[in-house]
């Protein structure tokens, strides 16, 4: 490797709008996240799902039959 091109690494704290931190290695001072393993929704159970215009409804309907030929 050729000297004195590459980026220093450094360890760093990455801190979540939630409070969470969790230690890295970065190129980077300071890493904000806005999501995190601690409270994204799919993590935590808590995930709500959209009905857009019923999108749902019409796919259940559509394929309500599909494996009983």
């Amino acid at each position: 490797m050729k000297k004195k091109i590459h980026p220093e690494l450094s360890e760093v704290t990455a801190v979540c709008t939630c409070g969470a931190t969790i230690k890295t290695r970065s190129v980077e001072k300071t890493i904000k996240a806005t999501l995190c393993s601690n409270c994204h929704p799919f993590f935590t159970g808590k995930q709500k799902f959209v009905d857009a215009a019923g999108r749902i409804d019409k796919f259940k309907k559509k394929y309500a039959n599909f494996n009983k030929k």
